[in-house]
């Protein structure tokens, strides 16, 4: 069965892990009868600086992310957009699992079928061949204008599937089936006070300066900043320890007064 109603859909992330990482810009493409019926395109503001990689790699800056849009605000519109249409994308499983994370961060359902025109680039090209979408639109003469960013590549995922179908549905319709995308996600929780507090701490010892947003910082996110400064520098030390360093130096002092 040829699919003609889709939503081809792009994520760029802050980076590769759904419960670390933030996203950066959803891109989307509705299509209906095999047209486009619309179009979406979201900036995020991801509350942290961006990797200098990231940076080059979409062209998206930090003054450009932090004027994007809150993820609470954008993702009851792209539910909304996509409806119950199935997803489309480039390794669409990657993109769905963000997708599905923040959505029950937001306690949004968040359930669909999906297709991967990764997928079906595997089982139809010559294995030899690269299967990036970049690799695949010299191939196809697919023009994207901006690379990495994410209605740019929705729509050039959208447009190699199309050239896919047309090639090869009648010999082999059975990799043409949309399949139910499974990921399963927990709600986020947010970062206890006494975390805020123990990170605080931890950071003005050792004269770190934190790059966090502590409205959206979660119980993860905080584990992960304490046992990287722990790892790094160091544990503060107890309270008795410090009052006895305090006393050691003022005796020291104290000294070197009298000599």
């Amino acid at each position: 069965m040829i699919l003609e109603n889709y939503v081809a859909i792009d994520l760029e992330m802050t980076g590769l892990n759904t419960k670390r990482d933030k996203i950066l810009e959803i891109g989307a493409v509705r299509v209906k009868n095999k047209k486009i019926e619309d179009t979406y395109q979201a900036l995020i503001d991801p509350h942290l600086e961006l990797q200098a990689e990231i940076v080059e790699l979409t062209g998206i800056t930090n003054e450009m992310a932090c004027g994007g849009r809150e993820i609470d605000q954008v993702m009851p519109e792209i539910v909304a957009f996509c409806g119950d249409f199935v997803l489309l994308g480039h390794n669409i499983i990657f993109d769905y699992g963000f997708l599905k994370q923040a959505a029950r961060n937001c306690d949004l359902e968040f359930e669909h079928r999906g297709m991967d025109t990764l997928k079906l680039a595997r089982k139809l090209l010559p294995p030899e061949e690269k299967k990036t979408l970049q690799t695949l639109c010299d191939r196809f003469g697919i023009v994207r204008e901006r690379r990495h960013r994410a209605l740019d590549d929705a729509k050039a995922a959208g447009e190699l599937y199309e050239i896919l179908e047309t090639a090869y549905e009648a010999r082999q319709p059975e990799v043409f089936q949309p399949y139910p995308l499974v990921y399963k996600v927990k709600k986020l929780q947010p970062a206890t006070k006494r975390q805020k507090i123990h990170l605080k701490e931890l950071a003005e010892y050792h004269q770190l300066k934190l790059s966090v947003s502590w409205e959206t910082l979660t119980k993860n996110e905080a584990s992960r900043q304490i046992d990287k400064i722990i790892a790094q520098h160091g544990r503060m030390p107890k309270q008795e320890n410090k009052l006895e360093m305090v006393s050691n130096l003022s005796e020291s002092a104290d000294k070197r007064i009298q000599e």
